[in-house]
């Protein structure tokens, strides 16, 4: 199985929540079964397999069980079996499980995180740098990671809106009687289960190895059932005492010689090969009154989840091949129906409020910061929907592996337990990062970076981050952010950096001089973060600068060797867009004030203020962008040649160099629109699209730059990957100034 084999047939659930029960009854021109009436019939039990996105023909398989009125009186399934028997066995009916394999989505099951306008400010900030790799843990020199790619906080989210009897229960005691199958990783064996949370049986039976993250369940670590019972036979009859059974294998067919390419094809053959040697012994248990449904799925592999509606019907055909057998065992229509209501009784959901909300086993998170995350509140009915976001947005705080909850009655209250389970490779972490452009004729440009990130120093939350640059901009900034408690917003941030920029400068389209500067900074701020809407800093700096004119004529030398800066400083972020790399949907502004004073020992005394705003919004796969940003100084001392705005490049001035525009004003504004041309599953997919822009720079340092309004447009093709957005552009200026871009990392 390959990363998104549980996840296909999460489909097969999801409308269960939200389509009234319903079911067509065949008629009765149906061979009745012979022993239907007075004689006692025999106890029909469906056993489904594992098989990820090709356990979509389970579906269909059950559409002609029901067209035929065979009786299922028990369900047994493993992995995506678990999850369809599960499905069926809490009352859904076929309509609503087709109705959710046209909306089904990679997408929809593989993002985890939550949606990015209810992520905290502080990891909202992460994403405009160029941090491209998941976080590892980092304790005493010794690297470690995560214990699967996802943690399957968004398939559990799934799997309760599909379960129809949510909360504890006994699994006999359901529409139909059900067991889902998993393996403990600890010793081995197959675990069946017989009762539980139903969301939290179907994640466990499949948590593929090193795919999804471990379930951990009454003291075990528990992973995918393929493992020991890809098809679970024997679970049928030794647990549900059926008579015939009706086994449907979906499984993965072994890999071809000529397909064994890579370690991860050979690693997907080594589990394949397991799964099909436990699934033949319970092949070889089948006895003659048992069927065999095994569809023909050709090329359909474990992760076409995209392709679900087309999988399902093969399922149909493969039925049909033996309905001479499943004629057999029909039963009248009426009895039919009469089951079949019984089967489709739903369980009402229990919303009452909770008069305690708990988090246990944490650690290092205090409960007040946990607690603050959460919408559900103590003495209101809960809501679905929002517990779901809820568990989602713990789970986007970054501190934890796993996210989950459950209902507790102890004497005289009810409790909302939630299950956070802290990150074992936390809670010191590693990320890295990568930047490249080039404008292809001459220019080209690179930033590494290492990010090291220090959380829960102390029971307040304390963070202490550094990180490291080296290319076109080289640094080191460090800043310990320290809560005043573990719910206030308020904070206090002191800072420091180190940082050696180069600056180009040019006279029309030619460059003239080249100066590099270096800066020593330190300072503190004080701060509020407005929920999950924005954050208000303000602080002081002061330091040293060392800015040098590298090549160029004297008249455009940066100033003084050395200068003393001493600052107040303000900055204000407001940040709903749902994205930073491709927006759709949502807005961001932002403003900043620089003044420096010699009241703080600056040598140069003016005040520097900016800002900007952008929002998108989208019709489908087409969006518009609009952008905006302004800067210019507060009162008469001029801005100094080595704090000007500099501006230039692909969608910020497109045609124009990268930072070819210097001076001490700025007036830009963009309109943007691309439409969204490839679906994303992890990633946000590919794009392509124009950008229209003018900018003005008015008072440049270079004398003879115009400062007139400079128009400009680019069309760029785009997508999202494992080392961020990439970008390939053109663009073009009205004075003539053209030039192609590649891009990795944010361009603006």
């Amino acid at each position: 199985m390959q990363l998104r084999d549980w996840a296909a047939l999460v489909a097969v659930a999801l409308a269960v929540a939200a389509v009234p029960p319903a079911i067509a009854v065949p008629a009765d021109s149906a061979v009745s079964s012979p022993s239907a009436g007075s004689l006692k019939r025999p106890r029909i039990c469906l056993v489904l397999s594992g098989g990820g996105a090709r356990g979509a023909a389970h579906v269909g398989v059950i559409k002609v069980l029901e067209e035929y009125r065979v009786p299922i009186d028990c369900i047994a399934g493993t992995s995506m079996g678990a999850l369809v028997g599960g499905t069926y066995a809490t009352g859904s009916s076929v309509p609503e499980m087709e109705a959710v394999l046209e909306v089904i989505s990679t997408e929809m099951l593989f993002k985890e995180d939550p949606p990015r306008q209810e992520r905290s400010m502080r990891r909202k900030q992460d994403d405009y740098g160029i941090l491209f790799s998941p976080e590892v843990g980092l304790d005493k020199g010794e690297l470690k990671f995560g214990k699967g790619i996802v943690s399957g906080v968004q398939l559990e989210t799934v799997l309760r809106r599909l379960a129809k009897a949510r909360g504890h229960h006994q699994f006999d005691r359901l529409p139909i009687p059900y067991r889902a199958v998993a393996t403990d990783l600890v010793t081995g064996k197959a675990v069946v289960f017989r009762d539980g949370e139903l969301a939290n049986v179907m994640r466990a039976s499949m948590s593929v190895p090193g795919a999804v993250a471990p379930a951990e369940f009454d003291g075990r670590i528990l992973v995918d059932g393929m493992l020991t019972s890809n098809l679970p036979v024997q679970t049928a009859r030794e647990e549900l005492d059926a008579d015939i059974i009706i086994a449907v294998n979906v499984g993965t067919p072994l890999l071809k010689r000529e397909q064994l390419t890579g370690i991860f094809g050979v690693s997907n053959q080594m589990l394949s090969i397991l799964t099909e040697q436990n699934v033949q012994a319970s092949l070889a248990t089948l006895q003659p009154d048992d069927i065999l449904i095994s569809p023909e799925l050709g090329d359909f592999s474990t992760g076409d989840f995209d392709h679900l509606e087309q999988i399902a019907p093969l399922g149909e055909v493969a039925a049909r091949k033996v309905a001479d057998r499943l004629a057999r065992l029909s039963i009248p229509a009426g009895e039919y129906a009469a089951l079949r209501e019984r089967q489709m009784v739903a369980v009402v959901p229990d919303l009452r409020p909770v008069d305690e909300i708990r988090f246990e086993n944490l650690k290092r998170v205090h409960p007040q910061t946990a607690h603050a995350a959460l919408d559900t509140k103590v003495g209101e009915p809960i809501d679905q929907t929002t517990l779901d976001r809820d568990m989602r947005r713990l789970y986007g705080s970054d501190d934890f592996e796993h996210v989950n909850y459950r209902f507790i009655e102890e004497p005289g209250k009810r409790i909302l337990a939630v299950d956070a389970v802290e990150k074992a490779w936390g809670p010191n972490y590693l990320r890295f990062g990568l930047g490249l452009s080039s404008d292809f004729s001459g220019d080209a440009f690179f930033n590494i970076l290492g990010s090291y990130r220090k959380t829960w120093l102390n029971d307040r939350g304390a963070e202490w981050r550094t990180d490291v640059q080296l290319g076109h901009t080289s640094g080191l900034y460090t800043e310990l952010y320290q809560p005043f408690s573990a719910d206030s917003p308020l904070f206090i941030a002191p800072h420091a950096a180190i940082e050696r920029t180069t600056t180009d400068l040019y006279r029309d389209d030619d460059r003239v001089a080249t100066y590099e500067k270096t800066s020593m900074l330190a300072g503190v701020d004080l701060g509020s973060q407005f929920s999950r809407y924005g954050e208000l800093r303000v602080g002081m700096l002061g330091g040293r600068l060392k800015p040098q004119l590298d090549t160029g004529p004297d008249a455009l030398s940066p100033g003084e060797s050395r200068i003393i800066q001493g600052a107040f400083t303000a900055r204000l972020t407001l940040d709903q867009l749902d994205s930073v790399h491709f927006p759709r949907s949502g807005w961001r502004a932002g403003a900043s004030i620089f003044d420096s004073t010699d009241t703080l020992g600056a040598d140069d005394e003016y005040t520097k203020w900016d800002a900007d705003a952008n929002g998108a919004i989208s019709f489908g796969n087409h969006t518009v962008n609009l952008g905006i940003k302004v800067g210019d100084k507060l009162g008469d001392d001029p801005l100094p040649r080595y704090d000007q705005f500099q501006w230039g490049g692909f969608l910020t001035g497109s045609g124009y160099s990268t930072g070819q525009l210097l001076g001490e004003e700025l007036e830009f504004a963009r309109l943007m629109y691309y439409h969204r041309i490839l679906e994303g599953s992890i990633f946000e997919g590919a794009y392509s699209g124009f950008s229209l822009e003018a900018s003005r720079i008015g008072k440049p340092l270079v004398p003879g730059n115009s400062e007139d309004w400079l128009r400009s447009a680019a069309i760029f093709i785009a997508a999202d990957s494992p080392l961020g957005p990439v970008y390939l552009g053109y663009g073009h200026a009205e004075d003539g100034n053209s030039s192609f871009y590649f891009y990795l990392g944010r361009p603006f």
